[in-house]
């Protein structure tokens, strides 16, 4: 028997969830960002769920792109972070992907390729991020340039939001007015992450780019009206491999953390951070078992948990574990161990993965 620990992934869910990102902004295009595998749900199965209703599919660099095009994604698909050589602008030609443009030395570098078909280019414009792209008093000059090199055939301009998971926060707005400052509507423009699909109606434009929320997570820290639609894509789950009696006073786990309050049934479940569980997530967090919360007790060793079953007397060797999905929420024990939904997501490693249609 092969270790219980698997990853479900619902593709009906990531279609589901595009699906309401489109619905939050009607009259815009929709990257669906399938960077990082899929955010860990494994790129290549959902750009082929959502390739009969995606307008398009963004991936950070070259590799991600070709291996959608040779699982045979034939949509539109962007590389956010560009080229990194010049070399690579005749795999982008021969797969005829579009680009972001965001430094000097990637306009030079298209400025002299020979391409077979014009290069569909996206301006990055620095509104604030202060990441990569073109300052706001660069960016008429950039434009210009890519406008009139033969070798550009669709231009655009895009920039990324720092703080759009903060709701009412004024960044976003500044960023906004510098990014129409600079481009001043030229041209067709994609600003809007999760969040601002979400809750920023006003940096949708043309194209909108959904990321976390395919996965079924809310980018915001606190319940947001727009993002109660959304289906949790993943369930992680192993199930118990072994139960201890433990009498009161009795300490579990690696340096004695947790220490039994009462005669005590602990449960222990094959998932570890190894495979990307939280390393720092506390005592008290909850798994799932038969339908019922159980406390994680005592610090995450790299391939075993340790849970309080104690009022789960029903609770067996075999029984699954729910660690994250559906009836527990990957953004709260996230929060509850310092980090984001996204580096679990994309932390997952040693577990089988089941896509379901």
């Amino acid at each position: 028997m092969s270790r219980p620990a698997r990853a479900r992934i619902d593709l009906a869910a990531i279609r589901h969830n595009y699906l309401h990102a489109k619905s939050c902004a009607p009259s815009a295009r929709a990257w669906a960002v399938v960077k990082a595998d899929a955010y860990g749900h494994g790129a290549v199965a959902v750009a082929r769920a959502l390739a009969p209703v995606a307008d398009g599919f963004a991936v950070a660099f070259l590799e991600e792109a070709l291996e959608l095009r040779e699982s045979g994604v034939e949509g539109p698909i962007l590389l956010l972070e560009g080229v990194f050589a010049p070399d690579e602008l005749a795999a982008v030609d021969r797969a005829g992907l579009d680009m972001v443009v965001h430094a000097e030395h990637q306009l030079e570098w298209i400025a002299a390729a020979r391409p077979e078909r014009p290069f569909g280019c996206w301006l990055k414009v620095d509104s604030g991020m202060h990441r990569v792209g073109f300052a706001p008093p660069e960016v008429a000059a950039a434009l210009a340039r890519l406008r009139d090199c033969p070798q550009v055939g669709r231009l655009r301009a895009i920039s990324h939001l720092a703080r759009a998971d903060e709701p009412g926060e004024s960044y976003s707005a500044h960023q906004l007015a510098a990014f129409d400052g600079a481009v001043a509507g030229v041209v067709p423009a994609s600003l809007a992450n999760s969040a601002a699909v979400l809750d920023l109606p006003a940096a949708h434009r043309d194209w909108v780019r959904p990321g976390i929320m395919l996965y079924g997570v809310s980018p915001f820290d606190t319940a947001h009206p727009n993002a109660a639609a959304l289906r949790p894509a993943m369930t992680l789950e192993s199930a118990l491999i072994a139960i201890r009696t433990l009498p009161a006073g009795e300490p579990v786990g690696y340096g004695g953390r947790f220490v039994c309050r009462r005669p005590s049934r602990i449960g222990v479940v094959a998932i570890g951070y190894a495979d990307g569980y939280p390393r720092h997530a506390p005592d008290g967090v909850a798994v799932m078992v038969r339908g019922r919360r159980a406390p994680l007790a005592g610090r995450v060793s790299m391939d075993m948990i340790t849970v309080d079953l104690t009022d789960l007397p029903e609770a067996v060797v075999g029984d699954r574990v729910e660690l994250w999905g559906a009836r527990i929420d990957a953004g709260a024990l996230a929060r509850a161990s310092d980090t984001i939904a996204y580096q679990l997501f994309t932390n997952l490693k040693r577990v089988r993965v089941e896509h379901q249609r």
